[in-house]
């Protein structure tokens, strides 16, 4: 009678293959969910710079700390996320831009995935460590949970009630 292999084990089978055998090393480790890999290898001639992480923000005249510091005093309502306001990459910043979006005010919000470095520099900011931050009318509020307490109890409401551009607080 032939034994079910599970996935995992098929998986640790394969990861016991020589390197050898296989014509291009890949950096990696196996998970249970499956493998997770990074293509970009130093000293890789396939490895294109076209393709490396670029820091869109910083200027060799711009820090990132006076970037933050622009963004939260300009924009009445700015969130630093994981992904974008359409196309938010986690849980706890999907459900801060849903609650933000119910308010009908103008976001502005930085991706902190495309910049390790903007990641540092908002967490320095704000003395906060995780993501998604929130900053009203410069002032730092909190993340996902707070911004959905102060929904719930009325208090976000009335933050946001002078901010041009929400007809549904009216």
């Amino acid at each position: 009678m032939a034994r079910l292999l599970s996935s995992n084990a098929v998986l640790k089978a394969i990861a016991t293959v020589p390197a050898a055998l296989s014509s291009r090393n890949v950096i990696g480790s196996f998970y249970p969910s499956g493998l997770k890999y990074s293509t970009s290898v130093p000293g890789d001639p396939d490895t294109h710079e076209d393709f490396k992480p670029t820091n869109k923000i910083q200027s060799s005249d711009v820090s990132l700390k006076d970037v933050v510091e622009q963004d939260v005093k300009e924009n009445p309502v700015m969130i630093y996320m994981k992904g974008v306001p359409d196309f938010p990459q986690c849980g706890f910043s999907s459900l801060a831009v849903r609650v933000l979006k119910h308010y009908n005010v103008p976001l502005s919000a930085r991706n902190i995935l495309e910049d390790p470095e903007l990641k540092s520099a908002v967490k320095a900011f704000s003395h906060w460590p995780t993501f998604p931050q929130i900053f009203i009318k410069g002032e730092f509020i909190g993340g996902s949970d707070i911004i959905l307490n102060m929904h719930q109890n009325g208090e976000l409401k009335e933050k946001l009630k002078d901010i041009v551009g929400s007809p549904k607080l009216g």
